[in-house]
């Protein structure tokens, strides 16, 4: 049985689990030849993205809906969340080693990314929109907050269109391995800042990006 103590240390390693389905309860290692990670100075903000942020008609909330960011991530048709994996999440935000990044509209959970960390590595689960923009809008604040918290490594896992059109990379798994090292030997606190306005995180994303 996968417990949070397995997870970690496979992290630590360089590994991932992942299942075929939501109804597979077997779990397999992963060790991709190719990692995608976010390089935290290089997050992409388009003008439409930029225009999104601007509008404020969302609130931003971290790890107060952290069950419900992690299933609605899992409820699409084919997800690699199965059951084992939603406990373990579970367990590791209560450990304080799993948390959320929210967007909010009209009283209503509209997008989210969760995330394991160690040391000062994020290591990127998943995320899902409902509405446009919602998980463009929840990255954008998720990297202002690693930047601001100390975190060196934002591991995506694998690359798709969508995150290499916001700045997302490939990297090999020796180049992969050796950022994760020096992540774990550092300390980060994702709980620790506060949540920006619009102005102040872009002037700060645009500024380095």
């Amino acid at each position: 049985m996968l417990t949070p103590e397995m997870m970690l240390a496979g992290y630590a390693r360089g590994i991932f689990p992942m299942a075929e389905s939501r109804d597979e309860s077997h779990l397999h290692w992963v060790d991709p030849r190719r990692r995608g990670i976010f390089p935290l100075e290089s997050f992409h903000i388009s003008r439409s993205l930029a225009r999104a942020i601007r509008q404020e008609n969302y609130t931003i909330r971290t790890d107060s809906a952290f069950s419900a960011v992690v299933r609605s991530c899992a409820s699409r048709p084919e997800t690699w969340i199965n059951a084992p994996l939603l406990a373990v999440y579970d367990r590791l935000h209560a450990m304080g080693h799993a948390h959320t990044l929210e967007v909010w509209q009209e009283g209503d959970l509209t997008g989210g990314v969760f995330g394991v960390t160690l040391g000062a590595a994020f290591f990127g689960e998943s995320m899902f929109s409902l509405r446009t923009d919602a998980s463009k809008i929840a990255l954008a604040y998720l990297v202002d907050r690693l930047r601001q918290a100390g975190f060196t490594l934002f591991d995506t896992q694998f690359l798709t269109p969508h995150l290499a059109s916001l700045g997302a990379i490939e990297i090999p798994r020796a180049a992969y391995h050796a950022q994760l090292r020096a992540a774990l030997a550092r300390e980060a606190d994702f709980t620790l800042p506060e949540v920006p306005d619009p102005h102040s995180l872009l002037q700060r994303m645009t500024h380095t990006s």
